[in-house]
């Protein structure tokens, strides 16, 4: 059978064709066909905000994202791929001496020792071999209270880094606005900017054009929408608040600019309007009870003295003294009857008579209360480890329950 020349070549081609197709791939290639997408792994996890670039080439990406997901827990530090050494960038910056803290330098130590320091180099060696030798004590004298109102009263504790944060280049430069609260100028701010006492900001007349900033909507600023501070003036002259922002009909655009609708309230440092808070006081005090017999005695001697008569009332008709009437409007008779007073202690516990116990009689209610009871007492030998040769018979003392 004769075939001819392009039979022969087509058929040669798909020979080649199924060879290529028949070579395995390898296992990185696989690893990457067979890899998800960021896009896909965000929608498979429950927490997408926590995916990175990096997590689809992990062995198990969801149980990488599960185990990123959990509370408290710290993410691996970002330079972590990075090609340079670990802080190389800091180099070249020149690292500023060492300062004492603020409560340590008011104290007064570093004037002392750079005192020390001058002196010491004004020394000769021969001076210098003798101080070394023979050294001086109390050169540096600090008061003791200063001392300790330092670290006891004015130290400030130094700045840690939180749970799960990491040190990165150029931290220690970066502003902490943590602290700081729109609208509240700092003494910085003002100091940069030369603001005088009782002038507005250089911003307010632009707000006071265009209105508040859309991303504080219920920010208090004066001139704006709530008044301006105690001796300021409106104007356009230096120190002037400018214009108050109101239309055609006099009415305030942005809020009680001249704190009519709540008066005498220091818009300045409120957060926010409300009704004002009623500090008024509610009750009295009750009179001390705890008055020593003595004293009693001695005020119903100096009244029978006078010819003034007691204050206790024989009739007992008279309020029981902490259960007066508040805001003065005290009651001049009880509606409970004589002998039925609330008692001042109410015993509770069954009375028993036994033989040889001492009592007291309670003038109130009559009835005897024991002090102690006495537990007969046996003699007899030494016995056991650490024993006694007296012995007490317990059986008749113990209280039997129900």
């Amino acid at each position: 059978m004769i075939y001819s020349d392009e039979e022969g070549s087509s058929e040669g081609s798909s020979n080649e064709g199924d060879k290529e197709d028949e070579t395995p791939l390898s296992k990185r290639k696989q690893r990457k066909l067979t890899r998800l997408s960021v896009a896909e792994l965000k929608r498979l996890v429950k927490r997408p905000e926590v995916v990175e670039w990096v997590d689809v080439t992990a062995a198990d990406p969801r149980l990488l994202i599960c185990l990123k997901s959990y509370r408290n827990a710290i993410p691996i530090p970002q330079h972590w791929s990075a090609k340079r050494d670990y802080l190389a960038g800091k180099r070249g910056i020149e690292k500023p001496p060492f300062q004492l803290p603020s409560y340590i330098a008011d104290t007064g130590i570093g004037i002392q020792r750079e005192a020390v320091k001058e002196k010491e180099a004004d020394q000769t060696l021969k001076q210098k071999t003798r101080e070394r030798v023979a050294p001086k004590m109390g050169k540096i004298d600090i008061d003791y209270q200063k001392l300790h109102d330092a670290f006891f009263k004015y130290q400030v504790p130094s700045k840690m880094t939180g749970f799960g944060e990491m040190y990165y280049e150029g931290k220690e430069f970066e502003t902490d606005l943590r602290n700081k609260k729109p609208g509240e100028l700092s003494k910085e701010l003002i100091e940069a900017l030369s603001i005088p006492p009782l002038a507005p900001p250089p911003w307010l007349i632009a707000m006071q054009r265009f209105g508040p900033p859309p991303s504080y909507p219920h920010l208090k600023i004066s001139g704006l929408n709530c008044p301006i501070p105690d001796g300021a003036q409106w104007g356009f002259h230096p120190g002037g608040w400018g214009k108050p922002p109101v239309d055609e009909f006099m009415r305030p655009l942005y809020g009680d600019v001249f704190g009519v609708n709540v008066p005498n309230a220091d818009y300045a440092n409120a957060a926010s309007l409300g009704e004002p808070v009623v500090k008024d006081t509610w009750g009295e005090l009750e009179p001390d009870e705890d008055v020593s017999e003595e004293e009693e005695d001695e005020e119903e001697d100096e009244d029978e003295e006078m010819g003034e008569p007691s204050s206790a009332d024989p009739s007992g008709l008279q309020t029981p003294s902490g259960l007066a009437t508040p805001s003065g409007l005290q009651s001049t008779a009880s509606t409970v009857p004589g002998g039925l007073e609330t008692p001042d202690f109410i015993d509770l516990r069954k009375k028993r008579e036994r033989e040889g116990t001492e009592s007291v009689v309670e003038p109130s209610s009559g009835e005897r209360r024991e002090f102690y009871t006495t537990v007969q007492e046996k003699r007899g030998g030494q016995a056991g480890f650490l024993g006694s040769d007296r012995t007490y018979d317990l059986g008749n003392q113990l209280p039997v329950l129900g």
